[in-house]
């Protein structure tokens, strides 16, 4: 089955190279008996993935049962996954099978999966690893045969440093990690998924489609969308419910939209969950570090010309109309400047006329996303070409650093 077979057979909107990436590793791994560990934000979709790999999957016609981890009290969810024998504890007035044992030959997906107490990831390592249960209040043995996906919305590995989720259980459960974008990776999509709910909410409330303005639809793709696709439809479905102008503007669509931050560099903006120390840079971060840089130059030409202008009082014998007056103001400048610790290197004489005014042009040539990709090429170059380096330096992740080299075609 082809990913676009699949698409149309689960009902998944988009053509996001990310999506595709992660419907064809669902795709591969379903022939396989293999743990699979789904990371995402909220509300991004995880939930449809463990069902394509289920459905695609040898296990397809026997149990398929999702559970919620972190819906279910800590105290019953032992109960819950492995059962319990009769008067294991108040409440018990029968046996009672657990999903492991309900779901025997079959698929079971842990959603929530880092919301689970640590004597439960005990028990769930030990499924994992010899395929056996035991109920609770019993020493009896049960075996299973059932295939475990997993999904999170937390980074595990934050958990793992905190004690909070075991370590030889994470890298059981991420046997094949799969990782779905979040909605803001996704641009291409975002208007596809708005005209396929409006038009699922027309139909149901029997009324016209709404329909966005051009303003208004690139307002919506630049949103950051921190509840992904789940935030989507419910704006749209607030939208087609409440307002009776079928036509949607910019005004009417930023009603909805909750601190409205309109990307306006969005290469730099979408900040990303850090590694396992939380120590790495955002990306707006990053963004910071480039303005800083451009900033340090902005003062070093300043100084350059500076010296080129003295350079010519000095050693021409007829000076300069207007000299001094420029020499004044370029040496407040950079006497205000909070950047008194960049080495000036000597500057040759020259006698080219100078135009004070060159600063301001080679800032305007220059934009903010052609800084940055200078600035990482520098550092790449620096590295000899080595990303883990470069990306340390910079303070974002791998991941970030491979994505920025393919944007900035950096190969």
């Amino acid at each position: 089955m082809t990913v676009q077979e699949i698409k149309n057979r689960f009902r998944i909107i988009g053509n996001a190279v990310g999506l595709d990436r992660a419907i064809d590793i669902a795709r591969q791994v379903a022939a396989t008996d293999l743990s699979v560990l789904i990371t995402g934000e909220s509300g991004t979709g995880k939930e449809v993935f463990p069902q394509i790999i289920h459905q695609l999957s040898p296990r397809k016609h026997n149990q398929y049962i999702a559970v919620n981890c972190g819906a279910i009290p800590e105290g019953t969810i032992d109960s819950e996954l492995f059962g319990h024998e009769k008067g294991s504890f108040t409440g018990a007035h029968d046996s009672r099978k657990g999903y492991f044992e309900v779901a025997n030959g079959g698929t079971i997906f842990l959603d929530e999966v880092a919301e689970l107490p640590l004597p439960t990831q005990v028990r769930l390592l030990r499924v994992l690893e010899t395929g056996e249960i035991i109920r609770v209040g019993s020493s009896k043995v049960i075996k299973t045969d059932v295939r475990i996906v997993a999904a999170t919305n937390v980074n595990i590995l934050q958990l793992i440093e905190k004690g909070r989720f075991r370590e030889d259980l994470y890298y059981r459960l991420n046997t094949v990690p799969l990782s779905i974008p979040p909605l803001r990776d996704r641009k291409e999509d975002i208007i596809l998924l708005f005209r396929k709910f409006a038009t699922d909410f027309a139909d149901k409330y029997k009324m016209p489609p709404v329909k966005l303005n051009h303003d208004a639809e690139d307002m919506l793709i630049n949103y950051y969308w921190k509840g992904n696709i789940r935030q989507l439809k419910n704006v749209t479905e607030q939208i087609s419910v409440i307002e009776k102008n079928r036509d949607v503007n910019v005004n009417m669509l930023g009603q909805y939209l909750p601190d409205n931050t309109s990307v306006s560099v969005p290469a730099l903006f979408r900040p990303e969950q850090t590694g396992a120390g939380g120590s790495e840079f955002t990306e707006r971060e990053l963004l910071y570090k480039v303005l800083f840089e451009m900033r340090k130059d902005m003062v070093d030409l300043k100084r350059t010309v500076l010296t080129l202008l003295e350079n010519e009082d000095q050693h021409l014998s007829m000076k300069i109309p207007g000299n001094a007056q420029i020499i004044h103001k370029l040496h407040q400048e950079v006497e205000n400047s909070d950047d008194g610790h960049i080495n000036i290197h000597p500057v040759k004489t020259t006698s080219r006329p100078i135009n004070p005014g060159s600063a301001k042009d080679v800032e305007e040539a220059l934009s903010l996303e052609d800084r940055e990709k200078q600035y990482i090429k520098r550092i790449l170059d620096k590295h000899q070409g080595n990303r883990r380096a470069a990306s340390k330096e910079l303070g974002i992740s791998e991941r970030t650093m491979y994505r920025k080299i393919k944007d900035f075609n950096l190969e």
